[in-house]
C-alpha cells in the first residue's frame, strides 16, 4: 500500500449557511510523498509456493483419507485467494487519481478485504461438508503422510509469512502476515494430529483436528468480515478516538466551536477527516476587507492550516484533512 499523503485543501471562498453565519473555506495543500514499499515479489513468491502446497496437500489429503490435511489445503487455497486478492488491491491502490476516480483506487483494498471474507466463508462450507461426510463414511488416515505433508506446509507458511515481516504498518500487508503465521500454527496441529494417530490408531482425531481448523477460519473471517464491513460503511477506523480528534480540534487557539466533523477510511491505510472549525476572533485585522483577505491574514491562516494537518497526522494517522473555517458568530447549533 502506499503510504499516507497528508492534504488540506487549498483556496479561498464565501458561503452563506442559512443561519446566516459567514464561512471562509480556507484550506492549505502541503503533502508527503513517500514511495511505497514494493510487495511484488514477496506475493509472486508467496502465490507461488502456496498454489503449489495446496494442491499437493489436497491431492494427499483425499488420496490417504486425511480430512485434517484437506482442510488445511482449504484453508490454504483461501489464503492464496486472498494474497492475489490483496496484490491486486495493492498494484491498484498506486494507480493516480483521474477525473473520475478523484481519489485514485486506494478504496479497492477495502473491496478486497470484502472478498476475501466471502472466500473464506465458502471454504467453510465446503470443508464442513466434507468433514462430516468422512465422519459417516470413516477413513483410517495415515499419520505418516499427514505428519511429512504438514511439516512442509509449516516451513512454506513459516517462509511466506517472513516475506510480509517488514511491512507492519500497512494493514492488508500485516493481514497476508498473520494469515500465513497462522496457517503455519494450523499445519503444526495437524503434525500433532498425525503424531497421535500414530501411537494411538484413533482415527476420529483427524476429524476433529479439521473441525478445530474450520472454527479458526470462522473466528478470523468473522473479524475480517466485521472489520471490511465497517470499511465499507465509512465508518472511523477502529484506531482512531473522534471524541479525541474532536477535542483536539476544539481545543486548538480561537476555535469556539466544532461540527460537521466526518472521519472515514479511503482506504485500509489512509484516513481522511474533514470539519468546520468556528472562528469569529480569528485574523479579523483593521484592513480593509481585500487585506483581511490576503497579505499577512492569508500567510497566518496557512500557517494554521498547515499545523492542523501536521498534528492530526502526528496525532492521529489522519493524512488528508480538509478544514472549513467559519469566522461568523456560532449559530450551528446541536450539530456543534
Amino acid at each position: 500500500m502506499g503510504a499516507g499523503h497528508n492534504h488540506s485543501l487549498a483556496g479561498h471562498g464565501a458561503h452563506t449557511h442559512d443561519s446566516g453565519t459567514d464561512c471562509h473555506g480556507l484550506h492549505n495543500h502541503h503533502g508527503h510523498h513517500h514511495a511505497p514499499v514494493d510487495f511484488g515479489n514477496a506475493f509472486l513468491i508467496g502465490v507461488a509456493l502456496n498454489s503449489v502446497f495446496v494442491v499437493v496437500e489436497a491431492t494427499y489429503g483425499f488420496l490417504y483419507g486425511s480430512m485434517a490435511l484437506v482442510a488445511d489445503a482449504g484453508h490454504n487455497l483461501s489464503d492464496v485467494l486472498a494474497l492475489l486478492l490483496a496484490w491486486a488491491a495493492n498494484v491498484a491502490a498506486k494507480r493516480p487519481p483521474s477525473a473520475r476516480f478523484t481519489y485514485g483506487y486506494k478504496s479497492s483494498t477495502i473491496l478486497a478485504a470484502l472478498a476475501n471474507a466471502l472466500l473464506l466463508a465458502v471454504a467453510i462450507g465446503a470443508i464442513l461438508f466434507e468433514t462430516v461426510h468422512r465422519l459417516l463414511e470413516p477413513q483410517e488416515p495415515q499419520g505418516m503422510v499427514m505428519v511429512i505433508v504438514a511439516s512442509i506446509g509449516i516451513a512454506i507458511n513459516t517462509a511466506t509469512a517472513l516475506l510480509f515481516l517488514r511491512g507492519q504498518e500497512d494493514l492488508n500487508i500485516r493481514g497476508a502476515y498473520l494469515h500465513m503465521a497462522a496457517d503455519a500454527l494450523v499445519s503444526a496441529g495437524v503434525v500433532v494430529a498425525g503424531l497421535v494417530i500414530l501411537l494411538t490408531g484413533l482415527w476420529w482425531i483427524d476429524p476433529l483436528v479439521s473441525f478445530a481448523i474450520v472454527v479458526m477460519i470462522a473466528w478470523s473471517t468473522w473479524g475480517l468480515a466485521k472489520d471490511s464491513f465497517r470499511l465499507g460503511m465509512l465508518a472511523v477506523p477502529e484506531n482512531i478516538d473522534e471524541s479525541a480528534v474532536r477535542e483536539h480540534l476544539a481545543g486548538l487557539e480561537g476555535v469556539q466551536a466544532v461540527h460537521d466533523l466526518h472521519i472515514w477510511p479511503m482506504s485500509t491505510t489512509e484516513t481522511a477527516l474533514t470539519a468546520h472549525l468556528v472562528m469569529p476572533d480569528a485574523w479579523s485585522g483593521s484592513g480593509s476587507s481585500s487585506e483581511s483577505s490576503s497579505g499577512s491574514n492569508s500567510g497566518d491562516t496557512d500557517e494554521f492550516l498547515h499545523a492542523i494537518s501536521h498534528s492530526l497526522e502526528d496525532n492521529f494517522g489522519i493524512g488528508h484533512a480538509t478544514i472549513q473555517i467559519e469566522r461568523g458568530a456560532n449559530q450551528c447549533g446541536t450539530a456543534c
